[in-house]
């Protein structure tokens, strides 16, 4: 095309040219915010992954007040603290680079400034990352850390060899002038990608650091005991009592080892034990009714594999009028189920005459003393009970059903085998240890954020349901030293929808 000469016209097409140019560097609000759901997904998935960590720390600690664990764990907690140490050198060199990423834009949250506008900025990952060699000092960095972390020790070095997921492949790109390291990830990158990018890293180190202290851990051993033969006691010293009363519950391991005592709870307490590793748990009857004490005794096997017996203790607590109310289940009654209610008649009185009412909810009669209550605010709910001369009012707590824990087959989360983790067929909602039977929750959707090895870029993507039929040709990218996290986890079941914690997968 012939240059014009026309000033007017070489104007038009220089304006025309300009325009072009801008349309071909915008990025869409969709894609920036979709950059933003991505990375607080990331965080979501950190933050899960550093919980898990605390937690095997706070094992560590127990293992090296204990005689038995205490050489092992003396030799491996130090392995497992330089890897910390490493890894939060790392984290926070990575934050201190995404935060000037972010001033640097224009993002000033210390000033009250929750604007997007620092989004789409393509020059300063580029002048930062790029022009200015950052992105090679961080490639270095995390070659470096991989490296650190195999030299900890040979074994750890044998394990994780090609499967630690820091992946320092260069991305395949378009444009063959971006043929580094740095410039295919941030030349002309907007600055909330660079930023997610950045997480995605974050969110490898921490995967990585939770993969060699979780080997660090499990070098320690099982607990080894020396009976042979073992059962869990529980026992009360009444089953009936009258207002006031002491109710004392005695529970343990017949024949158990003192280098394995038992773990025992009542009601979800914690019991201490006695010189004879006895657990004595005592407690005031209270209001008249029948209850029910559940009793989880937790102690190890001859094999050193942990096994957990639940015993429920039930006791009667008699009132002065002859009236008790309660709870066949348990003392609270649950918004949105079935809660059967078990009344005795007073001073000789049949079942028949009784009446019974409560100020919240509805309560109907199922025939010879038995009742349903359903309940809808948290809270306290009173059951007045009339057999025509005595009148008993019973007061019950009201709560909401427990958030049921999200799990994939029997896991909820941690290490998992590569193929164990792609045959399965979704996520459900399980509700451990409730003291109804049967009550269900639903997955109704979930997100999927998928980082490290057969991830050269990081994958997310929204679920409806609970299966894993729509992103199935992720999961089955994966390969062993890659992190799956599902978060965002929401579930349906008695009283209304709940949001589920999140879980993470390190595969291997």
């Amino acid at each position: 095309m012939a240059i014009p000469r026309e000033p007017r016209q070489k104007m038009i097409n220089l304006m025309y040219l300009v325009l072009t140019a801008l349309l071909a560097l915008n990025v869409s609000s969709e894609i920036l915010n979709a950059f933003r759901t991505i990375n607080d997904s990331l965080g979501n998935a950190t933050n899960t992954i550093e919980q898990k960590n605390q937690t095997l720390f706070e094992s560590f600690q127990k293992l090296m007040n204990d005689d038995k664990t205490r050489e092992q764990a003396a030799m491996w907690e130090p392995k497992a603290e330089r890897a910390k140490q490493y890894s939060d050198d790392l984290y926070n060199y990575i934050e201190s680079i995404k935060g000037r990423l972010e001033k640097e834009s224009g993002y000033h949250p210390e000033k009250g400034d929750s604007s997007s506008s620092w989004y789409d900025n393509t020059d300063v990952p580029t002048k930062i990352m790029d022009d200015g060699k950052l992105g090679d000092t961080l490639y270095q960095k995390l070659a470096e850390y991989k490296k650190n972390l195999l030299a900890i020790d040979p074994k750890i070095a044998a394990q994780f060899q090609n499967s630690l997921p820091i992946d320092l492949t260069t991305p395949k790109v378009e444009n063959s002038s971006n043929n580094t390291w740095s410039a295919a990830y941030f030349r002309m990158t907007p600055t909330i990608a660079a930023v997610t990018i950045l997480s995605k890293f974050q969110n490898d180190v921490r995967n990585s650091e939770a993969q060699v202290v979780e080997f660090c851990h499990n070098q320690v051993g099982a607990v080894q005991v020396v009976y042979d033969e073992f059962e869990a006691l529980a026992t009360s010293n009444s089953t009936y009592y009258l207002p006031g009363q002491e109710l004392t519950i005695s529970a343990g391991v017949g024949a158990f080892s003192k280098n394995a005592k038992p773990t025992v709870t009542v009601d979800g307490a914690n019991v201490p034990l006695d010189a004879n590793g006895m657990a004595l748990y005592k407690s005031v009857a209270g209001s008249p009714g029948t209850y029910t004490k559940r009793v989880n005794i937790s102690f190890y096997k001859p094999d050193g594999s942990l096994a957990t017996i639940t015993k429920d203790i039930p006791y009667t607590v008699g009132s002065p009028t002859g009236i008790t109310v309660s709870a066949d289940a348990t003392r609270v009654l649950y918004i949105g189920l079935d809660n059967p209610i078990s009344i005795g008649g007073g001073n000789g009185r049949g079942a028949e005459t009784l009446h019974a009412s409560i100020d919240q909810g509805s309560i109907s009669s199922q025939g010879h003393g038995k009742f349903i209550a359903r309940v809808s605010t948290p809270g306290v709910a009173h059951i007045t009970v009339s057999d025509g001369k005595t009148q008993t009012v019973q007061e019950m707590r009201v709560k909401t059903v427990p958030t049921p824990t999200a799990m994939v087959g029997a896991s909820k989360g941690g290490r998992m085998r590569l193929n164990d983790f792609k045959a399965q067929v979704g996520v459900r909602a399980e509700l451990e240890n409730f003291v109804f039977e049967g009550v269900k929750f639903t997955v109704t959707s979930f997100t999927i954020t998928c980082s490290g090895a057969g991830y050269p870029e990081f994958t997310h993507k929204a679920v409806s349901g609970n299966l894993f039929a729509p992103v199935r040709d992720i999961i089955e990218r994966a390969k062993p030293g890659c992190t799956i996290t599902l978060d965002d986890i929401r579930a349906s079941g008695p009283g209304g929808s709940r949001t589920l914690a999140p879980i993470a997968f390190n595969l291997f």
